[in-house]
């Protein structure tokens, strides 16, 4: 695995490179937004790790420039703000993942393992017929992670994927704000539940014809959400 950390604090980068190197995965660091994007288009990375307030470009514009090169891989982002509408502000931007600063190396450790679980690289691939799942004119291929729509592929962020491929794989069942929380993902949480919100409201963007009135993830008001059948 190939991780980039990007932080202005390299006393930081350093500590956080040392401990994933002694995990076996290679780790490169770089100290400002601008730098991040273009080591991104540069090399094809499994993971990044981005600071949210940084010199030249923070890392919400950084988060934004890394997506529209590379729609798929798995972004954490750092940051010294505890408010929940900056954290919401990163997923609005593209971020799978925060963490607030100070944080335990351990929980970095383990937010890194569940996105990389997740992730198309080391997600193991679906077998036979549920590798793809299909309603009306949207497909999504779970093998692949390549998610479209009639003939159009839609570019979907890991936690994105995530959240539609549980919903399609229970259609009709609705799925509270926590249990999507705790399933998607994947250890404890203890985030916002309004994050859920945020994924639901860019996915009908990215999938509904019409996503102020979506026929595809559709909410039970009062419970959750879930895909219609």
């Amino acid at each position: 695995m190939r991780i980039l950390v990007v932080d202005d604090e390299q006393l930081l980068v350093k500590g956080i490179k040392f401990n994933l190197e002694n995990e076996g995965w290679q780790v490169d660091a770089c100290y400002d937004g601008a730098a991040a994007v273009e080591q991104a288009a540069a090399v094809r990375y499994d993971l990044i790790i981005l600071d949210l307030m940084m010199p030249v470009m923070d890392g919400l514009e950084a988060c934004m420039h890394i997506r529209q090169q590379d729609p798929a891989v798995p972004i954490i982002m750092l940051t010294a703000k505890s408010e929940d509408t900056d954290k919401l502000l990163g997923f609005e931007f593209g971020a799978d993942d925060y963490i607030t600063k100070p944080f335990n190396i351990l929980v970095l450790k383990a937010r890194i393992r569940a996105l990389l679980r997740r992730s198309s690289i080391a997600a193991p691939a679906a077998a036979g017929a549920d590798a793809m799942l299909t309603c009306s004119d949207f497909t999504l291929d779970t093998e692949r992670r390549v998610a479209r729509c009639g003939d159009r592929e839609v570019n979907l962020t890991v936690k994105e994927f995530d959240v539609c491929e549980l919903l399609m794989r229970s259609p009709g069942k609705v799925f509270s704000r926590e249990a999507l929380l705790n399933t998607i993902w994947g250890y404890d949480y203890q985030g916002e539940e309004r994050t859920v919100d945020v994924h639901i409201r860019r996915l009908r963007e990215k999938l509904e014809r019409d996503p102020a009135n979506p026929t595809h993830i559709v909410t039970r008001w009062g419970i959750g959400y879930f895909f219609k059948e």
